[in-house]
């Protein structure tokens, strides 16, 4: 039985060797090899989660994480869940058997995470948390923003955004991220401090806390259900993001409110800007999702050559889970207003053609935006 088990295991060892010679073999929906050499020193699995939440998954992060990969010689597989947590687990599976040398997810949740990357952990697989961390997961990095940070800006904003309409009493409301979403919690944990002397002072008062799931539909429900509740008193609004930011602007336009009520976003999605522009919506906030991707990227092939990772990393996240502090690669966010609105162009995140449609090329004239 031993010398029949040892056999076994060097025949596996020898099939795994050819396969990572071999560089694995990239499925339909992953990102191609790398650099056009014909051979590659390591390969990166990326899995992102949807492509609804957010058009950054798919406009942004996956372009810049394939050609960072691209340049520096590995092979990269690059999927998408789109909100399926079965899809996610099996994407994972395939992926650390392919023999990925590193593993980078944005999680659905952290259950789901967490499984996938305690699997990546036992093979050997490195792994990082991108943008969302998961608790409980162990990930030996996370790259994202301040993400306390983010929400200190949307709170900061809508407080502008109210004294600029010369409003100095308020009643607000937060329609929150999704509960599963680690980032919904630190995002929420930062408007609620930047608005809590106003709040403590009578200034404003909270009238409505609720998820909007990340979701338009979602949202703009929760929004209506609040606004009926409050007989339509409602001056202030928190979004966590411009999707739900959206959602809520359409019944705002129902019930002749749009552009009254100042209202937060984030990710400076190209709807979120027409709407700034237009006047519907007060702020969003910028995240330099090339400066993550960035950072991601450099952290996954330092990873994998062996390199050290000092330069990358520059603070650390606490798991609340596992009580543990993880390596982190945090990048500063921005606030977004109609008079800077011309920055996110700028910056090539967005595009003038995109933003600047018929409906929005007057607006984006008097911005400064060609």
């Amino acid at each position: 039985m031993r010398k029949r088990h040892t056999m076994a295991a060097a025949a596996l060892a020898a099939t795994a060797l050819l396969l990572a010679a071999c560089g694995g073999d990239d499925s339909g929906s992953s990102s191609g090899s790398g650099s056009g050499s014909g051979s590659s020193s390591g390969k990166v699995g990326v899995i992102l989660p949807d492509a609804s939440t957010s058009p950054r998954w798919e406009s942004n992060d996956r372009p810049l994480l394939k050609a960072a990969f691209d340049k520096a010689g590995l092979q990269s597989d690059i999927q998408n869940a789109n909100g399926d947590k079965s899809k996610f687990g099996t994407i994972c599976d395939s992926m650390i058997n392919s023999g990925v040398n590193v593993l980078l997810i944005v999680n659905l949740d952290s259950d789901s995470g967490s499984a996938c990357l305690k699997k990546a952990q036992t093979a050997g697989v490195k792994t990082i948390d991108y943008d969302r961390l998961t608790l409980g997961g162990g990930a030996s990095y996370y790259v994202s923003f301040d993400n306390v940070g983010v929400g200190k800006l949307m709170g900061e904003g809508l407080q502008k955004c109210l004294t600029d309409e010369g409003k100095t009493s308020a009643n607000i409301v937060y329609i929150n991220g999704d509960p599963t979403d680690n980032n919904a919690a630190l995002f929420k944990q930062g408007y609620a401090e930047a608005l809590k002397p106003a709040l403590d002072s009578g200034k404003y008062k909270l009238v409505g806390d609720q998820t909007g799931k990340w979701d338009a539909t979602v949202a703009g429900t929760a929004f209506e259900q609040l606004y009926t509740q409050n007989g339509g008193k409602i001056d202030g609004i928190v979004s966590a993001n411009d999707t739900m930011a959206g959602g809520i602007i359409a019944r705002l336009k129902a019930n002749n409110l749009a552009g009254k009520v100042p209202i937060t976003g984030q990710d400076a999605s190209v709807a979120g800007l027409q709407a700034i522009l237009a006047g519907q919506q007060c702020m969003t906030v910028y995240k330099a999702v090339k400066k993550e991707a960035d950072a991601a990227s450099a952290l996954a092939i330092a990873l994998i050559k062996g390199q050290d990772t000092s330069s990358i990393v520059n603070g650390s996240v606490k798991d609340t889970v596992l009580n543990k502090d993880v390596p982190s690669a945090l990048e500063t966010p921005v606030s977004i207003f109609k008079a800077n609105v011309k920055d996110v162009i700028d910056d090539g995140f967005q595009k003038a053609s995109d933003v600047c449609t018929a409906a929005y090329a007057s607006a984006c004239q008097a911005a400064g935006i060609s």
